[in-house]
């Protein structure tokens, strides 16, 4: 082998190396950046759930005192009917509160997905009517908390918008299916949330993910490219949203469901 043919290996060796090195280099900090912005996520969301927890327990003293008045209320009132009245009233006075439809959330196990959760459900300023409802508590998936949180609020968003003064309720169903063992091919995170919305069209619906389908002065499910980039978050992490009419107690409500 001549001097110029080994020189020749060597510079070739040098140039794989190199690109290797440049290639592990880059994917350390993708997921460099993937981690820290998972921490980010933490950190954001966690703290609102936090104080729900603090508030919760400093409020359980007050609670004490909504048990001991409604205990003694028939000292009171001395008419039967009066006092089943009078304390119906009372109670609904107390669990009348917005946060008490978030109590399901404190289950979860996914803190970040929870802490998001109340901070978005919360802030909503339009008069919705929230129901949380949990079918599992451990939520078990191989899907980064960016790429869900994302998924989620744009849902979220697209059900707030299409809600008006005669359809205003908003139901949420969380769960999770998968192994004992974490972190497997199988393991999905199950979000559903139905709105009441008079009933949509199959062709309409069939529009619902296209990219750039947007007539909101129409219909406010039609967010152009909110639910299309949902769709390609939901079909990268191999899982499937679908999107259909349901009713539910003679109500009819289009139900978004993902799955991934």
């Amino acid at each position: 082998m001549t001097p110029e043919q080994i020189e020749g290996i060597l510079i070739s060796f040098i140039v794989v190396i190199t690109f290797a090195l440049v290639f592990v280099i880059i994917i350390y900090n993708a997921k460099t950046r993937r981690q820290q912005d998972e921490i980010k996520l933490y950190q954001m969301y966690t703290k609102p759930l936090e104080e729900l927890i603090k508030e919760i327990r400093a409020r359980q003293h007050e609670f004490d005192n909504h048990l001991n008045a409604i205990l003694n209320m028939h000292l009171t009132v001395d008419n039967y009917n009066e006092l089943v009245r009078a304390q119906s009233d009372y109670i609904f006075s107390i669990v009348d509160n917005k946060k008490n439809n978030y109590m399901p959330l404190l289950r979860l196990s996914d803190k970040v997905l929870a802490g998001f959760l109340y901070t978005k459900l919360s802030s909503v300023v339009k008069a919705v009517e929230f129901e949380v409802e949990l079918g599992a508590e451990t939520i078990i998936t191989n899907v980064s908390e960016r790429d869900i949180i994302e998924v989620i609020g744009t849902l979220i968003d697209n059900a707030v918008d299409a809600c008006d003064d005669e359809n205003y309720h908003i139901r949420i169903f969380i769960s999770s299916k998968g192994h004992d063992t974490p972190y497997t091919d199988d393991d999905r995170i199950i979000f559903e949330i139905l709105n009441e919305h008079p009933v949509v069209s199959v062709a309409d619906f069939q529009h619902f993910f296209e990219k750039g389908w947007s007539t909101k002065s129409d219909s406010s499910y039609r967010r152009g490219f909110g639910l299309y980039n949902a769709k390609r978050i939901v079909s990268q992490n191999k899982g499937e949203i679908t999107v259909e009419n349901k009713e539910i107690d003679g109500r009819n409500y289009v139900d978004f469901r993902i799955e991934m």
